[in-house]
């Protein structure tokens, strides 16, 4: 796909090139929404107004990454979703541990795991889905951002329109909290999941290459 010329002639009311940038992105910005939300339903309203809301205000986008342009539009559509219904989610995060489209690093497809592990998996995915939800909303989705999606701290940024400087500062804050919630969880994590230290913890949750700022 040539995305400039989608972007341009989308913006020229092309539907057909705007529904071609939606196939492209769709996948990513539902799994964000369910990241974030934790509810597969409300995840699907999201990304529905996101892209709407895309599509109704495309000829603002004046360049750079669209991407981030979109996520933007998806972190705003997930936080009116939060304030409008101001309920507490009760999906698992089976994005960050028990996702079909996103196994676990090292672990291959679920099918090839043992049924106690997998079991024990989507225990440890709830226990973060708790985390990630008492999270302040701006920390969840620049951790979500980040440590699950893997986007660059400018994107981040763009994203979620601050600076480098405020996702740094909220991301130390909101792994803080994660690890500050799953270390009090610890007695009642599986057996293979017991956080100790941080090097365990950043293995647990898939974060070994990510490193941590202090800024």
């Amino acid at each position: 796909m040539n995305e400039p010329q989608m972007i341009a002639e989308a913006q020229r009311g092309d539907v057909a090139s705007f529904n071609q940038l939606v196939r492209a992105y769709q996948s990513l910005v539902y799994h964000t929404a369910y990241r974030v939300l934790g509810d597969g339903d409300a995840a699907s309203d999201a990304t529905q107004d996101a892209f709407i809301s895309a599509y109704k205000n495309i000829k603002s986008f004046r360049g750079g990454s669209f991407k981030a342009w979109l996520l933007r539009i998806v972190t705003n559509a997930c936080y009116d979703q939060l304030r409008a219904k101001q309920r507490k989610p009760t999906a698992s995060l089976d994005a960050l541990l028990v996702d079909p489209d996103n196994p676990a690093p090292g672990l291959g497809e679920a099918h090839e795991e043992s049924p106690h592990a997998y079991a024990e998996r989507q225990e440890l995915g709830e226990w973060i889905h708790q985390g990630l939800q008492a999270l302040p909303y701006d920390q969840r989705i620049t951790l979500v951002l980040s440590d699950v999606d893997g986007f660059a701290y400018e994107e981040i940024a763009l994203a979620t329109n601050t600076n480098v400087g405020t996702v740094k500062s909220r991301l130390s804050r909101a792994r803080a909290q994660m690890r500050e919630f799953l270390l009090q969880q610890r007695e009642l994590l599986p057996d293979a999941y017991r956080l100790k230290n941080r090097k365990q913890e950043q293995q647990t949750l898939g974060m070994e290459n990510v490193q941590e700022s202090n800024s």
